[in-house]
């Protein structure tokens, strides 16, 4: 890529393409009406020449210009007729056949287009034949005539990727550079390449009869040529990764412990249905219904914990394998996407940090592209990052030098330990003192864009070179890309080659859903396959950091093995964070989810999709099935015994005439993504389902990624532009079936339970040392936000098509225990209102001197002692196997009230409000800044909504519990027996809220007034309509003593 010719600007919709030199004098604004004088009155892209080389006529009566692809759909999809004469179109060459062409007595030239000239290939040849058939004659003629110079975005780093057929040398030799936009079908296969090809198969055929004469026992080894072997060969053969099953000393007394705890339970339940409180009947049926619901919650909590695993990878394999020494790296390239919206909110040195992370990390330069998506078309956010691209020529070097880690330069720098433990360059001292110094020079310039950009010029933001900012207007603007390291230009200090960096702003205009996070990932899905076309994708917020710079490698350990990697939609790192406080006071760092559910879930079909920190194959983004392994044989008998298998059957055979249970056992591996591939070819709906884009539809069909090395670099970057445009996603399945799912704030749920439902499967890895790190909102205000953004999400999935409850059954490819953990991600804020209640009976019961249980036996007793038992059993042990401290999980138990009473009961609200009344919710970016201070941002008090439910309820059983020791002491002995039972149900709840209680008073006592009128003023009022109204108390019947008087 060359990385000096500017910012390339458009809109597909508007016609216009612009190319702004941020350094020069302003070169003329075109359009693309000026680069062909014809262009398609339907939809504004170029009407393209014939086959022949003449203009495409569609319509012979009055020319109107329409191009080929909308010639074609309107001939198959529409009325047939010309929009301007209202003639019927007539088949032209190359098109399809459809109703009312009978008639015509025109040669069908269909399979005359192509020379097919190897038999073996023909299924390949068909494949093309067909896409040919629908998109051949594109979006126009050449772009080598066009006076705009656009940034060479292909460079001999294109070359061809593991996997991925050879050119043939029929015929595309004489191609222009722009055969991107006239072709979308696949390469022929050159002979050569088909001779290549056999010898692969055949190889690959010897070598699956060596490993079946091997389990078979009957391979007899020749002494001479087991003193052959290469022990580093044997070594790259074994597997890249393996389960490590938790020890059964620790996971089987789990496992008794949960059966007995849910045995305990039901008898529980029982015996709390069968005696109620007759007394006070309604504080029983409030208590009964609360705890059905946490009995339920708990259950689809707790067996998707059923099969934890730990997994181990090994890197030196996975180097051995395809890294050999003194070839070109065989390890697959990969898209790294990184997005950010406000740079106040997300500070653009944080974004620099993250940016320069990724250009560092351990693999290999030319497998590596950096897009940084812009949803709020900042001109910090650019400027910023081309004041990163800079540094990263002088940092890059320098880590790879001396293999420092983390790569992030603030969180390297700022590390609290000897730097010198394991260096020995003597240089390294003086390099380190020198990048340190480049480094705080390079944040000062950040911080001075950061000071310039905080207030707006009246007349917008202007470019170094005088042009206005295309992004001024931030609801409405066109697409930008940038390219600022590449090919050309993309040199570090020492000369080294650097990887690419892009700049990526989508379109956008009024009037268009844009789809938030989701709709940016996406965009970032199709330009990346335009310009790259990776076959594997990491996705990292912008305040998420590689903090191992081998991350990349654990991942492909998994994606890359031949053995589980076919398989894997994506691999989940777990979330770690900096800059919380030692005792993590709001359950930051979330432990219990990422270290225990997640484990469990891996050992089921994979862990949920949480975001950030996850490496996808791209083809399973895309909406595709899984490869199908091979089944099972069923058993058979000879047919005389009729009480054992079946009859024996003849073997079914495929198209190619192999049996589908051949010895070399392939016979099953023709299906999934091909046979998908084929279906869609065959109804010819590439634009239906992936959009008007023949340089992207052809992209799809790569699985193992790669662009054409005859691509022009301008046909690519109008591409580009075309595929970011807002209007692309229309009558598409974009958001529905392909890519980041649509309907939700939280996309990363939907997109992920859609693949698990097609029956893809997932993988969670945890490297000794973290993956990512990022930052986490420690102020208590700010973590609600976030909880109840979360919370909200999964109400909106609750009420969507996508249901866990309803959705996915057809097929059965999810499996039951992962259903489960997808039903628990969907209805958990719901908990909110039984344990609103159930927090707000201690208070209820000390008040009016009544309980929700009747007085118990000593045989119902030990009900109770037997659930308290096996509840802390539970716990004990889970921590036993996942390592997890105890103080994390009591955190989490504290923080599940604190959220519940709070985060989770206002999204359920925000939820019912969005589906009856139409009421939409504003997607809130969670600020990353942080504090000079210690943990400053701990202590700091913002104002909110959600702080009034747990602060009442607080306040209520702090009421409550002087109210019943007052009336005890007044009563006398006999009454602190039963209220014994009632202060341990309310110090219960005041226990669990003391983190809440801590965060409310701050640091100095600083909490806000309306905080403390509305709590008082709230607990006040609930507490004498209580007492006067007394609604649970039985009112006894008895005599007037008005009328006969008291001794009566």
């Amino acid at each position: 890529m060359e990385a000096s010719a500017g910012l390339v600007a458009g809109s597909h919709n508007r016609n216009e393409l612009v190319v702004i030199h941020g350094h020069e004098e302003p070169k003329s604004l075109k359009s693309l009406k000026s680069l062909n004088g014809h262009v398609c009155e339907i939809c504004g892209d170029e009407v393209g020449l014939t086959a022949d080389g003449d203009l495409f006529v569609a319509c012979n009566e009055c020319g109107f210009p329409v191009c080929r692809p909308c010639y074609e759909y309107e001939r198959r999809e529409g009325s047939q007729l010309c929009p301007q004469c209202k003639t019927r179109y007539k088949r032209l060459k190359g098109s399809a056949r459809v109703d009312g062409d009978e008639d015509e007595e025109d040669l069908d030239d269909i399979e005359h287009e192509f020379n097919i000239e190897d038999e073996q290939n023909k299924q390949l040849h068909l494949r093309e034949a067909m896409l040919h058939g629908k998109m051949s004659h594109g979006r126009g003629p050449d772009d080598d005539d066009n006076n705009i110079q656009f940034p060479a975005v292909i460079t001999s780093r294109s070359r061809q990727v593991s996997g991925e057929f050879p050119i043939s040398n029929h015929g595309y030799n004489q191609m222009s550079s722009s055969l991107l936009h006239k072709h979308v079908h696949p390469y022929l296969l050159s002979e050569s390449g088909s001779t290549r090809w056999d010898e692969k198969k055949e190889a690959g055929w010897k070598e699956r009869m060596y490993d079946w004469k091997s389990k078979q026992g009957n391979l007899r080894t020749d002494p001479d040529d087991a003193m052959d072997i290469d022990p580093m060969m044997e070594e790259a053969r074994q597997p890249l990764s393996r389960k490590v099953p938790i020890a059964s000393s620790k996971v089987n007394p789990y496992r008794m412990v949960i059966v007995t705890r849910l045995v305990i339970l039901a008898f529980y339940i029982r015996y709390r249905l069968l005696n109620p409180a007759h007394d006070a009947f309604g504080l029983w049926l409030t208590s009964v219904i609360c705890e059905i619901w946490f009995a339920i919650s708990w259950i689809l909590d707790q067996f998707p914990k059923w099969l934890p695993i730990d997994r181990e990878t090994y890197l030196d394999r996975l180097s051995l394998r395809y890294e050999k020494e003194g070839e070109p790296s065989m390890l697959s390239p990969v898209d790294i996407f990184v997005s950010t919206v406000d740079p106040l909110k997300e500070p653009p040195l944080v974004t620099s940090n993250t940016v320069l992370s990724i250009l560092a990390m351990d693999y290999p330069v030319d497998k590596v592209s950096c897009y940084v998506s812009d949803d709020g078309a900042s001109m910090l956010t650019f400027e910023s990052l081309s004041e990163t691209a800079e540094f990263a020529r002088k940092w890059v070097p320098f880590c790879k030098k001396f293999a420092i880690e983390p790569r992030a330069p603030d969180m390297y720098f700022s590390l609290k330990m000897d730097n010198l433990e394991d260096k020995v360059q003597p240089t390294f001292v003086k390099e380190r003192r020198a990048m340190k110094r480049e480094y705080e020079e390079f944040k000062v310039r950040i911080n001075a864009l950061v000071a310039k950009a905080i207030k707006v010029p009246p007349e917008g933001w202007i470019m170094q070179d005088g042009t206005p900012w295309p992004g001024n207007n931030t609801k409405d603007h066109p697409g930008m890309i940038q390219v600022f390291l590449g090919h050309s230009g993309g040199h570090d200090t020492e000369g080294n080659e650097l990887p690419r960096l892009v700049y990526v702003s989508r379109e956008k205009r009024p009037g268009f859903q844009h789809h938030k996070k989701a709709g940016a990932m996406n965009a970032l899905v199709r330009v990346s396959a335009v310009l790259t076309n990776a076959p594997f994708m990491l996705n990292l917020d912008c305040d998420h950091y590689i903090n191992n710079s081998k991350a990349a490698r654990e991942a492909m350990c998994f994606l890359m093995d031949p053995q589980v990697g076919r398989k894997v939609c994506y691999v989940q790192f777990p979330q770690r964070f900096d800059g919380i406080d030692l005792h993590d006071r709001y359950a930051n760092r979330n432990t219990v989810f990422f270290d225990i559910n997640m484990k469990g879930l891996d050992g089921i079909q994979g862990p949920v999709y949480v975001g950030t920190g996850c490496v996808f194959r791209r083809q399973a983004l895309y909406g595709y099935n899984p490869p199908k392994g091979p089944k099972r044989p069923k058993m058979v008998s000879c047919g005389c015994c009729p009480c054992f298998g079946r009859r024996k059957k003849l073997p079914k055979y495929s198209k190619q005439g192999t049996s589908a249970a051949g010895v070399n056992g392939d016979g099953s591996n023709l299906q999934g993504i091909d046979e998908d591939k084929e279906l869609l070819m065959s109804q010819m709906n590439f634009e239906k389902k992936f959009g008007q884009s023949a340089a992207f539809v052809a992209s799809t069909l790569m699985e193992q990624g790669g662009v054409p090395p005859s691509s022009s670099p301008a046909a690519l970057l109008k591409e580009a532009i075309h595929v970011i445009s807002c209007g692309y996603e229309d009558k598409t399945e974009w958001g529905t079936e392909l890519g980041w799912i649509y309907g939700s704030i939280t996309e990363d749920i939907l997109t992920g339970f859609k693949m698990h439902c097609r029956g893809w499967r997932s993988i969670y890895c945890m490297p000794k040392r973290p993956a990512f790190k990022g930052s986490a909102p420690i102020n208590l205000s700010d973590h609600l936000n976030q909880v109840l953004r979360w919370a909200l999400g999964s109400v909106e999935i609750f009420f969507s098509r996508h249901n866990p409850l309803v959705y996915g059954y057809k097929g059965g490819h999810l499996k039951y225990l992962e259903r489960f953990a997808y039903i628990n991600t969907t209805i958990y804020p719901f908990t909110a209102l039984p344990l609103l209640a159930y927090c707000t009976l201690p208070a209820v019961c000390l008040l009016t001197g009544k309980f929700i249980m009747p007085e118990i036996s000593t045989f119902a007793s030990l009900f109770f002692i037997g659930l308290f038992i096996s509840i802390f059993a539970t716990g004990i042990l889970e921590l036993r196997w996942s390592g997890v401290s105890i103080e994390e999980w009591w955190r989490n138990e504290q923080f599940w009230v604190i959220g519940g009473v709070s985060a989770y009961l206002f999204a359920v609200i925000q939820g019912l409000l969005k589906i009856l009344a139409r009421i939409d919710t504003n997607f809130t970016v969670t600020s990353k800044a942080s504090d000079d201070g210690d943990f400053g941002e701990l202590y700091a008090f913002k104002w909110t909504t959600l702080l009034i439910p747990p602060t009442t309820i607080l306040i209520i059983n702090l009421v409550g519990v002087v109210a019943g020791i007052s009336d005890a002491t007044n009563n006398g002995y006999q009454s602190w027996g039963p209220l014994f039972g009632k202060l341990f149900f309310s110090f219960w709840v005041i226990v669990h809220l003391h983190p809440f209680l801590k965060g409310l008073m701050g640091r100095q006592n600083r909490t806000p007034t309306i905080v403390i009128i509305w709590s008082v003023l709230l607990a006040s009022i609930f507490s004498l309509l209580w007492v006067r109204i007394d609604p649970f108390v039985l009112k006894t019947k008895g005599p007037d003593v008005r009328q006969c008087g008291i001794n009566c």
